[in-house]
């Protein structure tokens, strides 16, 4: 009787974790498995926002619906990341025409701020903080193009979530309070922001019940009335007049005149899977320019601590961030060359420069022929998926928080350089620069995963990173996201600053000294801080008709089908 127990007790030592990284199946370092469901996913950066965005599906809606519903609730309950003061991008396959289509709803600078008024007042860049930071936000116009032209429901039935949890409350969870105490910190001065984001007097600490009446109002107005309520109304009046009396030039007139535009999504093979992403003003093409030049590689034979893997992106980042240092910006002001810089017989001519014994001080842009966000995915049960990014650009943005609307402002307009003669140099009525770019996965024509990853300059990096440890070095949807990380700083940004000392590489923990070591004697900088973003997906698996979810710990987020 005594040896029968020994044996059971022995057995189920061998199969329960000792650690919270001792995992019965899969990499040590995924905090938990894939979420598998039928009938549709949600991921998100909020539990709420997902479980919003489930009961849309529920409702009746499509994906398209869901996704707005969940992006509504996220300006609510992480203000510090998104809001309808900020911009919109995202990638939609459509089951029905079984295509791809991308919007990008940024906004453009106002057209009475020319860039002499910043070279008289002695500027050097465009202030992160304050007015002058301030473009047209995009966001709510790129909802109501996203709902005609897929939607299903009602926008009141879409944003009745957010609305109700504004005037009842919601929890504050543990990351987005940390940084709204950060937030509080950096641009709590401005007027009309301590009374929305801190009503008593101080930000809201993990747990604590928070409401946001006027951001409800706002919200309802908007479902009521539709987006001219926004862009055309009282709000835009609002808008204009809190700006200008803090010295800021946006007007009723830039507000009204935005548009977003329809934009077709561009691709690069890699290794048999049709990778995309939105063409300029935003980042989304240095994926594809990194991923072409690794192709390059036999990276399958090396592995996510591997020295020599380390090295190689890192190299191929300085490459493509050169060229999106010279040539990202507005299409409408300049002729990028989109298709020359994602051709692989551009990367081939790149990857030649790559020294694999040597970090490279700098490089410079090919020659051509004439910080924060959040990202959700949703998947409904037609096979409709949708992959969206939206942000304020620094967080809380610049600030400015017009007195009974709910939201704040974002800064993008610091995203401009000053540069005469620069693509991307500040001109009126000019769309910046964007970091925030959403990702899609086709294989044989048909959609295989919607992803992202936030981030400021980490996101190109983050979004190479989950796609070389899915394909060449076989992780799951989960484990894609959860394995360290690496983000390499330093080169040339589309503010004009250029690279001349190699830059820095920052490591989550989990690399090896061993690797460090080597990496070192490559001549590469190596620091453990830094900031590595949070990620959502959603894979389809065509074979058993269902959906895989994944969300990181890096953020509060969930993902959740049904």
């Amino acid at each position: 009787m005594k040896k029968s127990l020994f044996i059971s007790a022995l057995v189920i030592l061998t199969i329960i974790p000792v650690n919270g990284q001792d995992r019965i199946v899969g990499r040590n370092f995924a905090t938990r498995s894939e979420v598998i469901a039928q009938n549709g996913m949600a991921a998100t950066s909020h539990p709420l926002a997902t479980q919003a965005a489930l009961d849309i599906l529920k409702l009746g809606g499509n994906a398209v619906d869901a996704a707005i519903a969940a992006n509504a609730m996220l300006g609510l309950m992480e203000p510090t990341d998104c809001g309808i003061g900020g911009d919109l991008f995202a990638i939609i396959w459509d089951s029905e025409s079984q295509k791809l289509h991308g919007i990008n709803a940024s906004g453009r600078s106002p057209e009475g701020l020319e860039r002499e008024y910043f070279l008289d007042k002695g500027y050097e860049y465009i202030p992160t903080e304050g007015a002058l930071a301030v473009s047209v936000p995009g966001a709510v116009d790129g909802w109501f193009e996203m709902h005609e032209k897929f939607g299903k429901l009602d926008m009141t039935d879409i944003l009745k979530p957010a609305i109700d949890y504004g005037r009842d409350g919601f929890p504050v969870t543990d990351v987005i309070a940390y940084y709204w105490e950060v937030e509080a910190e950096r641009v709590g001065h401005f007027p009309n922001f301590r009374e929305t984001y801190m009503p008593e007097g101080r930000t809201p600490s993990k747990g604590e019940i928070f409401h946001n009446p006027y951001l409800s109002d706002t919200y309802e107005t908007i479902a009521r009335e539709g987006r001219d309520a926004f862009y055309q109304g009282e709000i835009a009046r609002i808008i204009e007049k809190y700006i200008h009396e803090n010295g800021g030039f946006l007007s009723y007139e830039d507000m009204a005149s935005h548009t977003s535009e329809w934009v077709e999504p561009v691709s690069a093979n890699y290794r048999g899977y049709d990778v995309w992403q939105l063409p300029p003003n935003g980042q989304g093409i240095a994926v594809l320019q990194m991923l072409n030049i690794l192709e390059g590689y036999d990276i399958s034979s090396m592995d996510l601590y591997c020295p020599e893997y380390i090295h190689l992106f890192v190299e191929a980042k300085k490459l493509a961030f050169e060229d999106r240092a010279r040539y990202y910006a507005d299409m409408d002001f300049n002729p990028v060359p989109v298709q020359r810089l994602i051709s692989k017989e551009y990367a081939d001519e790149r990857r030649e420069m790559i020294d694999p014994d040597r970090t490279a001080e700098s490089y410079y842009p090919g020659l051509m022929e004439a910080p924060n966000t959040i990202y959700l995915t949703v998947a409904d049960k037609d096979g409709n998926m949708v992959s969206l990014i939206q942000s304020n650009f620094w967080q809380m943005g610049s600030g400015m928080t017009p007195p009974g609307l709910g939201f704040v402002m974002q800064n993008r307009g610091a995203g401009f350089t000053l540069e005469q003669g620069h693509f991307n140099t500040y001109e009126p009525g000019k769309r910046p620069f964007h970091t925030i770019i959403p990702g899609f996965i086709t294989k044989d024509g048909i959609p295989h995963m919607s992803f992202g990853v936030m981030g400021g300059a980490l996101q190109p990096q983050g979004h190479v990173q989950i796609v070389v440890n899915m394909i060449d070095f076989g992780m799951n949807l989960q484990e894609a996201g959860d394995a360290p990380r690496m983000q390499h700083v330093g080169s040339s940004q589309p503010t004009g600053q250029r690279m001349t000392d190699g830059g820095i590489v920052m490591l989550e923990s989990g690399f090896p000294y061993d690797t460090i070591r080597e990496l070192m004697k490559k001549g590469h900088t190596i620091e453990w801080n830094g900031f590595f973003g949070g990620y959502q997906a959603i894979m389809w698996d065509p074979e058993n008709k269902l959906y895989y979810g994944a969300s990181e710990s890096r953020k509060d987020g969930q993902a959740a089908g049904y």
